[in-house]
């Protein structure tokens, strides 16, 4: 069933366990830390049962029910514009960017689907439950997240070595299903429906078989799971002050298994390594396209922000700002071409489903992912100094204080203090909050480390055609090529 923001949000009224500052919170919806994220993933619910959107939010299933495109598993070209489409739309209404709304993770049990044959060589007992769980998830619009990094403890030594609950493992097997203990991390888990919880590094050696080797879809109230938040950006601050962290201020949660049973028709793979090692190199083969295009939209806050500061103060006219506002939109437009080609060239998967050309959008997410630090500096620059000088938003609302705001800040016509006070705290809180240099660690790290995102690239891209070219024009004998011709 299509959801609304109404549905969704009763629907995370489960009596999950969650924990912020210390304290339960008895209504995640409704409660200071969470409600503006809840607010935004109502709001992305309800733009599917709108006219102005309905057509590029939904889509009908194969039987003619009315589904979300965020969820349909790509089996066209025309399909990955439509999810780019999707993005577009819900960034630009909700002006914004937010980083975790689903649609960035489902690809992620999507990628399962092209691994049933590697699974079945070793069991097939569990490919009907992906099948299952891809249907259910696109059918019944589930928020679906992914419960990833381990807290990890010492890496130079494995998990028995230590305590084991450092990384998540399975204690326990029953008729009903498996037991697991541990914790991971993940954004946004508080308030979603479901999370794909799966390893995040090989930690069993040359084994075969592993209790660390675990794969499951697991409800976020399931009775053991304890939700332990990071506390608000927003804390006591002013909206007016920081306008992005009061809306976006997506909440990391630390998911504790205390003793968990997962049923196994909720399991996707289970102690086999080499099946779980497989998985676990696919995971982003589909959703690294999202993704990037929430960078791409970050980027396009960026250059507005400091496209305006340069305006308001006549600095566009210099040829060096015109150079740094250059670099920035260059910068931009190398994401988007990524994003175009990748879909354009897109392969079909060893399931049939359409992904995203690999080596182009992993190149993509490459050069968005390592571009972005050096770009929020350079917007930094554009804006200029006032963003860390700027008096808060009672300076210019006080009695006493607001003709000297308004005195020193309205620079003509056009520019009075009041959007200029907004502009420089907009761009503050884009670009030097402790939200800002949270989001700028998410992005480097939300789709592993950057030495994974050169892996990623390694591992797609053809090296082959290059080789077989520097053999013709160097005229090298056909044995360099070993078995490949």
């Amino acid at each position: 069933m299509l959801l609304t923001g109404k549905d969704y949000i009763e629907s995370i009224q489960d009596g999950r366990e969650v924990w912020i500052d210390g304290d339960r919170v008895k209504d995640v919806p409704n409660h200071a830390a969470f409600k503006p994220m809840v607010d935004v993933r109502a709001r992305v619910y309800d733009m599917a049962h709108e006219d102005k959107y309905r057509d590029t939010m939904t889509v009908k299933a194969d039987d003619g029910e009315i589904c979300s495109v965020s969820w349909q598993p790509p089996k066209t070209k025309e399909n990955l514009y439509a999810k780019q489409r999707w993005v577009d739309a819900v960034m630009e209404d909700i002006e914004g960017v937010a980083f975790r709304l689903g649609d960035e993770t489902i690809g992620a049990v999507w990628s399962l689907l092209d691994g049933k044959d590697v699974l079945n060589a070793i069991t097939s007992e569990y490919t009907p439950n992906i099948e299952r769980h891809v249907d259910h998830a696109f059918r019944s619009d589930l928020f679906t997240v992914s419960g990833n990094t381990d807290p990890k403890g010492d890496r130079s030594l494995p998990p028995q070595q230590q305590d084991p609950d450092m990384l998540l493992h399975a204690v326990k097997e029953t008729d009903a299903g498996i037991v697991v203990r541990g914790a991971k991390y993940e954004t946004a888990a508080a308030y979603s429906h479901q999370a794909f919880v799966k390893p995040t590094i090989a930690n069993w050696g040359d084994a075969a078989m592993s209790d660390y080797a675990l794969g499951f879809m697991c409800p976020m109230g399931a009775p053991g799971l304890k939700h332990i938040c990071r506390s608000s950006h927003m804390r006591d601050r002013s909206a007016d002050d920081y306008p992005s962290t009061a809306k976006f201020d997506e909440i990391d949660t630390l998911l504790v298994f205390d003793d968990v049973l997962i049923p196994w028709e909720e399991v996707f793979f289970y102690q086999h390594t080499k099946a779980a090692g497989f998985i676990r190199s696919m995971l982003h083969r589909y959703s690294a396209l999202p993704f990037v295009l929430r960078i791409q939209h970050l980027a396009d806050l960026l250059i507005g922000a400091a496209m305006f500061n340069a305006e308001q103060t006549g600095l566009d006219k210099q040829p060096a700002v015109r150079e740094k506002l250059a670099t920035l939109a260059a910068w931009r437009e190398g994401i988007r071409a990524h994003v175009l080609a990748s879909i354009e060239l897109a392969e079909e998967s060893a399931s049939g489903l359409m992904m995203p050309n690999q080596s182009m959008i992993y190149a993509g997410r490459i050069h968005a992912c390592t571009g972005l630090p050096a770009m929020m500096h350079l917007a930094r620059e554009l804006v200029g100094g006032q963003i860390c000088i700027t008096p808060d938003s009672g300076a210019f609302e006080g009695v006493d204080t607001a003709p000297w705001m308004d005195k020193f800040y309205t620079v003509n016509d056009r520019w009075i203090s009041d959007d200029r006070r907004k502009l420089l705290a907009y761009a503050r809180d884009l670009i030097n909050s402790d939200h800002a240099g949270h989001r700028l660690t998410f992005a480097l790290f939300a789709q592993s480390p950057p030495f994974a995102h050169l892996n990623a690239e390694y591992m797609t891209f053809d090296f082959e055609t290059p080789k077989r070219k520097v053999k013709a024009a160097a005229n090298l004998s056909d044995r360099v090529m070993g078995n490949k011709p």
